[in-house]
């Protein structure tokens, strides 16, 4: 095999090993939290969900438990929630000779060819009018610049995207997660905003992704971090 195809299959496995996402979804009247890519979603570890945070529409956090289910994670806040943020820690990951990856950072896997450790993160906005608070939790976040529900399907939503909370350019976003997980909608600028269109009347997952170098760490020379946003484009109607 040539070098280049070399470097083609190590970038193709690197997107397989990173390429799954995370979102928050209601579900038979639940807030769960959704591990997959486009429209399939797997079963996951839920002890892998490091953090789950909730708040009222004032911003004021409301105490979250998180139900660790057989294959997936649902959160549980004490009362009905105007903003919920949930973070997953997927572990690291080595890629062997032979083209396997191991969830074991490279200093148990010493012939590893590529290693990464993967974050995902998710902030679902529920109510209309809500407060964001601080979200520091969140290492990537897509931020709106303007209340999400209050939009509608077919007009562009300005938002902001942080990483470890400073703005970052050149960031794609992908409008619709689920539906087009391929389909690029806009790329943030120089402070890290960008527009894109609320696609969909129901539930909108508006995405994006990074990978980071890092550096004198034994287990890792990659930090890959996902995150969404997701909101209803129209309120439901009874």
């Amino acid at each position: 095999m040539s070098r280049t195809a070399l470097l083609l299959a190590s970038l193709l496995f690197t997107a397989q090993a990173s390429a799954h996402g995370l979102w928050l979804e209601e579900r038979r009247g639940n807030i769960e939290a959704v591990y997959g890519h486009g429209a399939e979603d797997k079963a996951f570890k839920a002890e892998k969900i490091s953090g789950a945070w909730a708040y009222d529409r004032n911003g004021k956090m409301i105490p979250v438990t998180v139900a660790r289910l057989p294959d997936h994670a649902r959160l549980q806040p004490l009362k009905p929630a105007a903003v919920v943020g949930v973070a997953l820690d997927n572990g690291a990951w080595s890629l062997t000779p032979d083209k396997q990856w191991i969830n074991a950072g490279r200093s148990q896997v010493p012939n590893s060819t590529q290693s990464l450790h993967t974050f995902k993160y998710s902030l679902a906005i529920y109510q209309q009018g809500a407060k964001l608070p601080a979200l520091d939790q969140l290492k990537m976040i897509i931020l709106p610049e303007v209340d999400p529900l209050t939009v509608g399907p077919g007009k562009p939503l300005p938002v902001r995207v942080l990483v470890d909370g400073k703005p970052v350019a050149g960031v794609a976003l992908t409008g619709d997660y689920r539906g087009a997980p391929h389909h690029v909608s806009a790329t943030t600028d120089a402070n890290g905003r960008a527009e894109v269109m609320v696609r969909n009347q129901g539930l909108n997952i508006i995405s994006a992704s990074i990978d980071l170098p890092v550096k004198g760490d034994k287990d890792i020379e990659t930090r890959g971090l996902f995150t969404s946003l997701t909101f209803l484009g129209q309120a439901h109607h009874e």
